[in-house]
């Protein structure tokens, strides 16, 4: 008897800005590729729900934080501020145009239509970067998740982010006592450090544990007070 393969079913394929993103199906996971480069899927929501829940911790009960979530991808971390009474408000930052519409019109909506029609909820169609270098906006929380994280970027450009320049952008919009969290498909030392030269305090890092393999992590550093 031959050997049954689940394909993949390509949804939808856009061109943007940026190049080529695709969401596609793999049984019952959808998928979202970008420039042929594989980048998130519905399989596990865990690393981008601990992004979110690390930062509101490291706030310490602090009112109504303001938090600014880089990267809209699946959805997984929006939804979860979202279920948090404790945010004020939840702005999102996501370039590309595709992956918004198939969160308000296509298939991923099944994940966020209820964070969407939440008022503390918005999304920023814009790149991160040009946002952090232009916005005169504070928050008390910024949690990114943006590529594969500082030692492994897809897209060009991204790795500045992670850089001391990067670094200090974050800082600028965050307020004083501010977190950032970074997430990051395996850890990286090296990152830590340059959290520490970058002038954060109380950086650390939290792992998703796995069975096998290497675990996402989420880089914690909070802005001096």
């Amino acid at each position: 008897m031959p050997i049954s393969y689940d394909i993949p079913e390509v949804l939808d394929r856009r061109e943007g800005p940026h190049g080529e993103v695709v969401l596609r199906r793999h049984g019952e996971l959808l998928q979202i590729i970008a420039n042929g480069c594989f980048l998130m899927d519905t399989s596990d929501g865990r690393s981008e729900r601990l992004l979110v829940d690390v930062a509101l911790d490291a706030l310490e009960g602090r009112p109504e934080p303001s938090v600014l979530i880089g990267g809209l991808g699946v959805g997984f971390s929006l939804a979860h501020a979202a279920g948090q009474p404790q945010w004020g408000r939840i702005a999102v930052v996501e370039r590309e145009s595709a992956i918004i519409d198939w969160h308000r019109h296509g298939p991923l909506s099944a994940l966020s239509a209820q964070a969407l029609t939440d008022p503390r909820a918005e999304i920023l169609e814009t790149d991160l970067v040009t946002y952090l270098n232009e916005t005169s906006d504070t928050y008390d929380a910024l949690c990114l998740d943006i590529d594969n994280g500082p030692d492994w970027t897809v897209t060009e450009g991204n790795d500045g982010l992670y850089s001391a320049t990067g670094l200090a952008d974050c800082a600028r919009v965050l307020r004083p006592g501010g977190v950032l969290a970074v997430w990051s498909a395996q850890p990286s030392p090296e990152f830590e450090g340059t959290l520490w030269n970058a002038g954060f305090q109380r950086v650390r890092t939290e792992e998703v544990p796995v069975a096998r393999g290497v675990p996402d992590v989420v880089h914690i550093g909070v802005r001096p007070g």
